[in-house]
């Protein structure tokens, strides 16, 4: 293998687990809803309103980065906020209670919230656009890393030794991941040659809102973050309230349907390269319905019927984010894709945090525990998925 190539590997792997740390640190929170709600004694509504703190402070925090993403070698800039991700997952696990918790969300979320964004415009930059496929699908193997290591390890751990255990190992796993940032990613500071430094706050944001290509892209990200964020964080509870699934067996929820993306991923990142993302896109949504239908009903089927359903849920709805992003990294000039990215993971945590409050209004738990009105809020999620198909088709490639 050719010297900058193995370079390019090194890089990829530790954006990967990067990537795969931050989700880690944001899905957590979901498979987690039994015992926090226990503990706590808080309903469906508080508990929406935990997973959606972090998106919606990571919304803002990335909001005002897009501004002046552009400003930064993107190094320097990933150091930084994993570094606040680190401190503010410790912050987590030394809560004492709901507010001190959501406080902390908020934190996490300041930090984490930007960090996807810096990854992906490392990748832009970097990647040549002929691999540029294949290079997210890499990267964005750290969501099926979460699903698979991260979020069963998460659950076993809460099992046996309680829900903040999970949160203190995740801050030593990022502890050793930072000595991985500063070791193989490389300085990526071409940008900062076509960079107008004179330019204030309200000029970069002008520059950059006023390509209406730069919001068809944002607008097909945060559309698909709404179809799926109707559903995800209610997965979990539904799962054990609903269908009488033990949890200790929603671990292998997790662990089959993460496992199934490690296969699918590499796959939609060879068929982007090969083909209009575009195509590839409305394909993983109109197969997406078939698993978010199936997980809302709550079918009383055995367990082995929910794993497929669940290995279906994370190939086909998680699988959908490869094309976006690549048709978002290449929606912009370079000395631009820092602060699109930074606009981008700005609506996609408010569209998340929007769509898990939304959906926690549209559930009411019953006295006994059942989560009713799911199948609506799975049809919901539908109509989301068929609204970014259309939108998809107006987003044009740049570079």
């Amino acid at each position: 293998m050719p010297h900058a190539r193995q370079h390019e590997l090194a890089m990829l792997l530790t954006l990967m687990l990067v990537m795969f740390s931050t989700i880690a640190d944001f899905m957590i929170m979901m498979p987690l809803a039994s015992y926090l709600m226990a503990e706590m004694q808080i309903s469906t509504a508080h508990f929406g309103l935990l997973v959606s703190a972090y998106s919606l402070a990571a919304g803002v925090a990335a909001l005002l980065a897009s501004s002046r993403a552009d400003h930064f070698d993107r190094r320097h800039a990933l150091l930084f906020c994993y570094g606040g991700l680190t401190l503010a997952t410790l912050v987590c696990g030394l809560s004492v209670g709901f507010y001190s918790l959501l406080l902390a969300r908020m934190l996490a979320g300041i930090f984490g919230g930007v960090i996807g964004s810096i990854c992906l415009a490392i990748v832009g930059d970097v990647v040549a656009v002929e691999r540029r496929g294949r290079a997210m699908s890499w990267v964005m193997l750290g969501f099926s890393l979460a699903a698979v290591a991260g979020v069963p390890l998460g659950l076993w751990l809460a099992a046996h030794y309680g829900w903040r255990v999970p949160f203190l190992v995740l801050t030593g796993i990022c502890a050793i991941i930072m000595l991985g940032i500063w070791r193989f990613i490389p300085p990526v500071a071409a940008h900062l040659q076509d960079l107008n430094r004179e330019a204030g706050w309200l000029d970069n944001y002008r520059e950059l809102l006023s390509n209406a290509n730069h919001w068809w892209a944002v607008g097909l990200t945060a559309m698909l973050t709404v179809s799926g964020f109707l559903v995800i964080p209610f997965i979990a509870p539904a799962l054990i309230a609903n269908v009488g699934i033990s949890p200790h067996d929603l671990m292998y929820v997790y662990l089959v349907g993460g496992a199934a993306t490690l296969f699918s991923r590499p796959t939609i990142g060879r068929l982007i390269d090969r083909h209009r993302p575009a195509r590839i896109l409305a394909i993983l949504i109109v197969l997406s319905f078939i698993p978010i239908v199936l997980i809302t009903q709550s079918l009383p089927v055995s367990l082995g019927w929910h794993l497929l359903i669940a290995a279906l849920f994370f190939m086909f709805v998680s699988g959908r984010f490869i094309p976006s992003m690549a048709m978002v990294t290449g929606a912009t000039r370079p000395h631009l894709r820092g602060r699109l990215m930074a606009f981008n993971s700005a609506m996609q945590n408010l569209a998340s945090g929007a769509a898990s409050l939304l959906a926690g209004m549209i559930l009411t738990q019953e006295p006994d525990g059942y989560l009713s009105h799911f199948g609506w809020v799975g049809l919901l999620a539908c109509m989301a998925g068929i609204l970014s198909i259309w939108i998809s088709h107006r987003v044009n490639a740049i570079a």
